[in-house]
């Protein structure tokens, strides 16, 4: 008589060592960009914390001290002492204009360099794109005197020159932007698939309808990235309508901040509030855009 040995038990396949590693390595990244994250947002954090609270609690307990009173106080107290929305007006002349006709410009030598095939079109980007590496502060003074000189009508300048109006900020930020603009479009357009001009020349469009119709929509992507990071640049910058501004009803949204401190005192929950209020309309554009800034920022992370 035979005796049957019983069937073993089918046991899990082990878990690979690879997989494992990847898990591991997933979990560190992730914990890795948490950690970023939360000492990027530290400091807003504790600034709308400290808008919430009155200036004599933070005073006795500390910034780090658990709330005993919250509140909108400062808020309402930051937009109506400081005159914001005066400032917020000054601060979208500037800026809207800037980032349209940057992006347009922009837009019109990117496609000029890397579609219509023109001659020296290499170094006409290249001197674009070194026209970023040269340091602002160095050419305050000559901007200060050749602004000075230029003549405007009293209907575009109180001043009659370029000096002490928009016109003069606008402009140095469009002359100082463009070049970072025209560098990032002119590599996306040359992604773009070249048949699709080719087509559109077979059926009889012009160089405007190539650039207008064919070859605009399909750097939506780019133009949102550049758009929203024109807007926050153009947006947070404070040296230029220093330097060519006077007139203190011109000048932008970053020196309202200025009108919140005081001579021998100054309530760092209500410049807090102040601050806040102020990075508000550059989260509003981000938030807006942030489908298709994303989209131009991860613009050929697949490909080879």
């Amino acid at each position: 008589m035979t005796v049957r040995a019983a069937p073993a038990r089918p046991t899990a396949p082990p878990v690979p060592t690879a997989r494992r590693r990847n898990r591991a390595g997933r979990i560190g990244v992730h914990a890795f960009l948490t950690a970023v994250s939360l000492a990027f947002l530290a400091p807003l954090l504790l600034a709308v914390y400290a808008s919430l609270r009155p200036y004599d609690e933070t005073s006795e307990h500390g910034y780090f001290s658990l709330p005993r009173h919250l509140s909108l106080d400062y808020y309402r107290q930051a937009f109506t002492d400081s005159g914001m929305m005066k400032y917020f007006v000054n601060t979208m002349i500037i800026a809207i204009p800037g980032v349209l006709v940057t992006l347009f410009l922009a837009s019109f030598v990117a496609f000029a360099v890397a579609r219509l095939r023109m001659r020296g079109g290499l170094v006409l980007l290249m001197l674009f794109t070194a026209g970023n590496l040269l340091p602002q502060q160095v050419i305050v003074t000559p901007l200060y005197v050749v602004f000075n000189r230029i003549p405007l009508p009293y209907w575009m300048s109180d001043s009659m020159t370029m000096f002490d109006s928009y016109w003069a900020v606008v402009a140095v930020q469009i002359g100082f932007q463009i070049g970072f603009c025209v560098f990032v479009l002119a590599n996306f357009m040359r992604t773009l698939p070249q048949e699709i001009l080719e087509a559109a020349v077979v059926d009889g469009a012009g160089v405007w309808t190539q650039y207008w119709r064919i070859t605009l929509p399909l750097c939506r992507p780019a133009l949102a990235a550049l758009g929203t990071l024109q807007f926050t640049w153009m947006y947070n910058d404070f040296l230029w309508a220093l330097v060519f501004v006077s007139d203190g009803d011109k000048l932008p949204i970053t020196s309202a901040l200025n009108n919140l401190r005081g001579q021998f005192f100054t309530d760092y929950n209500l410049l807090a509030a102040g601050s806040v209020i102020v990075a508000l309309p550059t989260i509003v554009v981000f938030l807006l855009l942030q489908r298709h800034f994303i989209a131009g920022l991860t613009l050929g992370a697949g490909k080879g």
